[in-house]
């Protein structure tokens, strides 16, 4: 027998594992404490790691573990045009498991760079411009990196006539660089994958190591992703499945934390635009697999976010002035205390507000067009709609249903609602840790991303 693995994810509050079977995807034993952030994480893994091998009697397994603590990853996108290349370079930092904190079009300056230095990014994403086009205004952007105080490490994807003078002038000052293919080679085509992995690789030798979230080398070696990049590649191999794994198809899920709301939508070639075709008005072909990290919407951090969200969308129209008022004391009560636990009837009926209006809100900004002449993400054909966090783990199918289901019926969100999608929630945390088996045990993983899903009746 394959001995079992430990997939842990490290977040801000809690730190959740499961012991899985790489072999088959069994499920053997899951366990939650909290975050030791204040003095080592690893106390908590070490928790975690003793609870499942009690539970299911197993030896000292092996730890693969993403995080998404102190803070999570934080990218900048530095590019040439707004509506072309650093578009381009946001959608792949989204993808990449990090929260796009700042974003530059056109040569830096000390405005410029003087912005970027107060996002405090974790990591830097240098794009511009097409192979064999206008390569200054990237290689101006990398001399202006290499001169200033930023000390984040810069992954260049831009230009690839452009990517070895770029390398030398950030190298020359003792930058730390990564060069990656170009995320734009010509209008209409997005290359991500090489960007995207570029950014982990940034992620875990640099970042997780200057968090301060553990005293020694050990932590780092087991992190193989931030949280939300193994969540996106859970969902990837859920949509996919693997030889002898079916996947689901089409797939759309939202997870919803306390200080932000992800969404994940996978879709098939079928669904998106014909290769070497876009839709009219788009510059920048839509992604088979696209990530969104809404930092306003959350469930007690940014729970006040959600109520200014929703009620700028009209989800809080029906609601009387004092029910609103109520809801509005809640989430600021929720914002100053993080650690709040609904303990009243009506506290349960305004965290449920709260949830339903982050979920429906990412949900819009996630499928909407990026620019008025651009079409929406093409969700109508998506087949599960899938809530995650804890807000659908500790809930009951009401509950999920009430969040979840007017997804189904949004027609006023100005996106293409799923016409036959059925209801779902990652009941027991699982999709993460999918995720971190998918390079690993492909098959095995496609069938712990299929167990994941909890139905909800509609």
């Amino acid at each position: 027998m394959i001995a079992p693995v430990l997939c842990v994810d490290v977040g801000s509050t809690f730190t959740k594992g499961v012991l899985v079977d790489p072999d088959g995807g069994a499920v053997l034993a899951t366990a939650s404490r909290p975050t030791t952030w204040r003095t080592d994480v690893l106390e908590g893994i070490d928790a975690v790691r003793a609870a499942v091998q009690d539970r299911a009697g197993a030896g000292r397994a092996e730890v693969l573990a993403c995080s998404s603590a102190g803070g999570g990853l934080r990218i900048a996108v530095v590019g040439y045009e707004r509506l072309v290349t650093a578009e381009a370079g946001h959608r792949v930092a989204l993808t990449a498991g990090g929260r796009v904190v700042h974003l530059h079009a056109g040569p830096l300056d000390a405005g410029g760079v003087a912005a970027l230095r107060a996002a405090r990014p974790d990591v830097v994403l240098l794009v511009g411009g097409t192979d064999g086009g206008d390569a200054d205004v990237v290689l101006h952007n990398a001399g202006r990196l290499a001169r200033t105080r930023i000390a984040a490490p810069v992954v260049y994807a831009g230009n690839a006539d452009a990517a070895g003078p770029a390398r030398d002038l950030l190298a020359a000052t003792g930058r730390r660089v990564t060069v990656a293919a170009n995320v734009l080679p010509r209008i209409g085509v997005l290359d991500p994958q090489p960007a995207r992995a570029a950014i982990r690789e940034v992620f875990l030798r640099h970042v997780i190591g200057g968090k301060g979230l553990s005293r020694g080398p050990a932590f780092a070696r087991m992190v193989r992703a931030a949280t939300p990049d193994a969540v996106l590649a859970g969902v990837e191999v859920l949509a996919d499945g693997a030889p002898g794994v079916p996947g689901t198809g089409d797939v759309l899920v939202v997870d919803v934390g306390g200080a932000t709301t992800d969404v994940c939508s996978a879709l098939s070639a079928a669904t998106l635009a014909p290769a070497g075709s876009l839709p009219r008005g788009d510059v920048v072909a839509a992604l088979p697999r696209a990530r969104s990290v809404e930092g306003d919407l959350g469930m007690r951090w940014s729970a006040p976010g959600v109520v200014a969200a929703a009620g700028a969308e009209g989800l809080l129209a029906g609601l009387a002035p004092e029910r609103l008022h109520r809801l509005e004391e809640h989430a600021r009560r929720c914002a100053d205390t993080p650690d709040l636990l609904a303990g009243t009837a009506a506290e349960a009926e305004d965290d449920a507000l709260l949830a339903a209006g982050a979920v429906t809100v990412a949900v819009r900004r996630h499928a909407r067009p990026a620019t008025p002449s651009a079409g929406p993400r093409p969700l109508g054909d998506v087949r599960w709609v899938v809530g995650s966090g804890g807000v659908f783990r500790h809930g009951d199918d009401a509950l999920r249903r009430a969040v979840l289901a007017p997804l189904l019926a949004d027609h006023a969100g100005a996106w293409r609602v799923p016409r036959d999608a059925r209801l779902a929630v990652d009941a027991d945390h699982l999709l993460f840790a999918a995720g971190l088996l998918a390079a690993r045990a492909p098959a095995a993983a496609a069938a712990l991303a299929g167990a994941c899903l909890h139905e909800v009746p509609t």
